[in-house]
């Protein structure tokens, strides 16, 4: 087969792929190929652009017998280290290398793992207290009526945080599962922040803060799901009573619709603003993971889970929304969603 033949093959395919000649030079790559390597491999010895032992050693293997192999390539796209599946297959007088990016692979098992140990975190907390109480309340406290009360009383605490985690990986679980499911149903959402409001009204008062809602909607109608909706602006403004308290007072606003220019359509806007103390820049990129926590001892003393916010990302997927989240230290923080109108 001629080169220029190899050169068109290769062309078309959408992997990376180099070509090693018989004489152990770069005989032909593909733009993929010279995406991941560079413009100027061609005529280079391999060994020189390759550079990691396993795959050189793989490529020697296959020169010898004859026979495919798979080895690995760790890379670079400029931004982040990639792992690459590579095989390598005689053809003729020339070897074939194919490069299969495994990166999505690995990050969804990182995730995978990174989330089981958290949820083992998070609720070996809870039931390593339980277990210390239920032993305590078995010797020494058995005939001490105060010691019971105490002891049960945060027993029942803690047994209700790990309630409010399940609870919260299960409303996760099904927000993801319905992710790609468009809501169709056409709801008001200026009636969903109003009834919003109204259930919160005993955590607002023992909170302190004055809540304020300046809605110039106009009754607009969009296609939404009211109970997902309802959980948004309940989390949104949660999150405002618990960590801008400080602040005394939530300011939520609603308006619209107008031509957004993230949506490219129009859409209305949600914000829910504290005048707390505020999130630091290095913090805000992350809030939306599961069980990130801005201050964890606080966070855990006041209820959160971590989860809130990552629940409140994956509702307004799937209204092909968008959520921003600006702060400034002792300025509070404002969170901004934009949802579809049409």
């Amino acid at each position: 087969m001629q080169l220029i033949e190899i050169e068109n093959l290769i062309d078309a395919m959408p992997l990376p792929v180099l070509v090693i000649g018989a004489d152990q030079m770069i005989a032909a790559v593909n733009t993929p190929g010279q995406t991941l390597f560079g413009d100027h491999i061609l005529g280079r010895h391999y060994i020189t652009v390759l550079r990691q032992p396993s795959l050189l050693d793989t490529i020697e293997t296959v020169a010898q017998t004859r026979k495919a192999m798979q080895g690995r390539y760790l890379g670079q796209d400029g931004r982040r280290d990639k792992g690459f599946t590579v095989h390598v297959a005689p053809a003729r007088d020339v070897l074939v290398l194919s490069f299969q990016d495994n990166s999505v692979t690995e990050d969804a098992d990182q995730m995978r793992r990174d989330f089981v140990a958290n949820v083992s975190h998070e609720l070996r907390t809870p039931l390593t207290a339980l277990l210390g109480f239920i032993e305590t309340l078995r010797g020494n406290a058995r005939n001490d009526p105060k010691a019971t009360d105490r002891f049960l009383g945060i027993m029942e605490s803690e047994a209700g945080r790990m309630t409010h985690i399940v609870d919260n990986l299960l409303s996760l679980s099904r927000v993801e599962a319905q992710e790609r499911i468009r809501p169709s149903d056409l709801v008001v959402l200026s009636d969903i922040v109003n009834r919003t409001i109204a259930e919160l009204e005993p955590l607002i008062t023992a909170s302190g803060c004055r809540v304020t809602f300046n809605d110039s909607s106009d009754g607009q109608v969009i296609p939404a799901d009211d109970a997902q909706l309802r959980q948004v602006v309940g989390n949104l403004v949660e999150n405002a009573l618990k960590y801008g308290a400080q602040g005394e007072r939530v300011d939520i606003t609603l308006s619209g619709p107008t031509h957004e220019a993230r949506l490219r359509m129009s859409g209305l806007r949600l914000r829910v603003q504290d005048w707390g103390e505020g999130i630091a820049d290095h913090h805000i990129a992350r809030l939306t993971e599961r069980f990130y926590r801005v201050d964890s001892h606080r966070s855990r003393s006041i209820g959160g889970t971590g989860l809130g916010l990552a629940i409140v990302k994956h509702i307004i997927n799937r209204h092909r929304g968008r959520l921003v989240v600006e702060s400034k230290a002792q300025k509070g923080t404002t969170v901004t969603v934009i949802l579809p109108a049409e």
